[in-house]
């Protein structure tokens, strides 16, 4: 165990959330561009997986030795080469030594240490996968709960709506999805209630 534990445990569930928001999207959804300038799901599979192969091993020098994209590029391979990908990367950093999150190295054309990169990564990954819930939105799609609870899973914390998450883990995510997925049941948006302020 060392400080930086967190931030692997943190990777780990990320994992899961990429996935699970992946995992909601149609094949016929994949070419869906919501403006000319946007990318499509299929589009932000590929950046996911090229940008997070780029900054694993250029940055941060973990390579799984695999290629980046899966191929064919159906969502359902999407979801098993980013699982397998990022769990061997998972497990690579957790072989190394706090020292080695503490060490510097360079972030495009900043010295940064690796902790700090790790901490970026997640934050780009979480960037991008809330712009695919946007597009879950506009597609009339089901909305999980990613963090907390959804429009979709009761409405607002402050309603005391529920957490209402796809699947529990990624082998249950995948194993499912091979047979066409489970869809748990979602109450919707509750009552009306006044926005939710700071008290």
């Amino acid at each position: 165990m060392h400080a930086f534990d967190f931030l692997l445990d943190t990777y780990d569930t990320e994992r899961l959330k990429t996935l699970s928001v992946w995992s909601v999207f149609r094949d016929e959804d994949l070419e869906f561009r919501p403006a000319e300038r946007i990318r499509t799901p299929h589009e932000q599979m590929v950046h996911q997986c090229v940008s997070e192969d780029n900054w694993f091993k250029n940055m941060l020098g973990i390579d799984t030795g695999r290629p980046a994209l899966p191929d064919p590029e159906t969502r359902l391979a999407f979801l098993e080469h980013y699982a397998e990908l990022s769990a061997k990367r998972l497990s690579m950093l957790r072989e190394k030594s706090e020292s080695w999150f503490n060490e510097m190295t360079a972030f495009f054309d900043v010295p940064r240490t690796r902790s700090w990169i790790v901490l970026r990564r997640l934050t780009h990954s979480a960037h991008h996968r809330a712009q695919l819930v946007v597009y879950l939105r506009l597609l009339g799609r089901p909305v999980y709960s990613t963090y907390g609870p959804t429009a979709d899973t009761g409405g607002l914390p402050i309603q005391k709506a529920p957490t209402i998450y796809r699947y529990g883990s990624i082998d249950d995510l995948l194993s499912a999805e091979t047979e066409g997925g489970r869809w748990p049941d979602l109450p919707g948006p509750g009552e009306k209630s006044p926005t939710e302020r700071p008290r």
